[in-house]
């Protein structure tokens, strides 16, 4: 059977999304159309690649995360200038290592652009800081940018989307009217965009799953804002869940599977082969438990 399915944000958190397409495969759900936000978008561009959930984990498992720590080169000879990188540049990392890495995935399956994908096959979110609002790869290209969509390379899509505020510098889009865009991660304002599918789904010709990478299950605890660290890093966690919430209604929850991670960091780059390997079977174990009665 043929699905449709949106993968929310997560960072490396994404590991659980192996045990999740292992599960898929074995029962035999084939993914036509898939759409994510940041890590989400990750994986949802391997789905379009034609990757299978092995060759995913292959990927993943093979990966020096720590390859991603492209810093400018001051920052080896001048002490504490990553802060002063971090107010001018507005993130401590280039992200040009990141990128390169998703064009090296993506070509090994002769995949660089979106024209190189059936119409509707793979949807990217980012937000574009300058305009103030969502931005829908391949969509909005066009009406926002005045691009050919079929020419965008898409490896650049996904690093807007995966451009985790403050870690990474905010990538640079040059618009229509000669300005440049500053692009960052598309979970500030939707980190699981469910929407992308439905509003172009409408007649529903499939199936349509979200899974949602959720943390340490629980009831929300209150935050301690002390600093403006905090308050940022607070604000930062309320926009990814606060846009999304709205557009989940009650008939759609029974399309939605949660996929707990326990208490890993988003933006962990050192986590352990064990980590990894517990990640991947949460995973595993939520889709297994969830698929015994989807679709129904």
């Amino acid at each position: 059977m043929h699905i449709d399915v949106v993968f929310s944000g997560g960072g490396v958190k994404a590991f659980t999304y192996v045990g999740v397409l292992q599960e898929l495969e074995r029962k035999g759900l084939c993914i036509k159309r898939a759409a994510g936000t940041s890590a989400g978008a990750i994986i949802a561009a391997c789905i379009a690649a034609g990757y299978s959930a092995q060759e995913v984990e292959d990927i993943l498992e093979n990966l020096d995360l720590e390859r991603f720590l492209d810093a400018p080169m001051i920052e080896r000879f001048v002490p504490y200038s990553k802060w002063a990188i971090l107010f001018f540049k507005k993130g401590i990392y280039k992200g040009d290592r990141f990128e390169e890495w998703l064009e090296e995935i993506l070509a090994r399956a002769n995949l660089r652009v979106f024209g190189d994908l059936p119409e509707g096959a793979l949807k990217i979110v980012a937000s574009d800081l300058t305009l103030g609002r969502l931005i829908v790869f391949p969509d909005d290209l066009h009406a926002v940018y005045g691009i050919n969509p079929d020419t965008f390379p898409i490896a650049k899509a996904i690093r807007f989307s995966a451009g985790f505020p403050f870690f990474f510098m905010p990538a640079k889009m040059l618009r229509e009217d000669g300005g440049y865009s500053q692009m960052v991660d598309g979970g500030m304002l939707s980190n699981f965009p469910l929407w992308v599918m439905e509003s172009s789904n409408k007649i529903k010709e499939r199936p349509l799953l979200g899974i949602k990478i959720l943390g340490k299950p629980g009831k929300q605890k209150a935050k301690q804002i002390k600093n403006a660290y905090e308050m940022c890093e607070a604000m930062l966690s309320t926009m990814k869940t606060a846009h999304d919430a709205r557009y989940v209604t009650a008939k759609e929850e029974k399309n939605i599977m949660i996929v707990p991670a326990g208490d890993v960091s988003t933006m962990n780059l050192n986590i352990t082969q064990k980590i990894k390997t517990d990640l991947i079977q949460n995973g595993k174990v939520a889709a297994a438990k969830f698929l015994v009665n989807w679709p129904n």
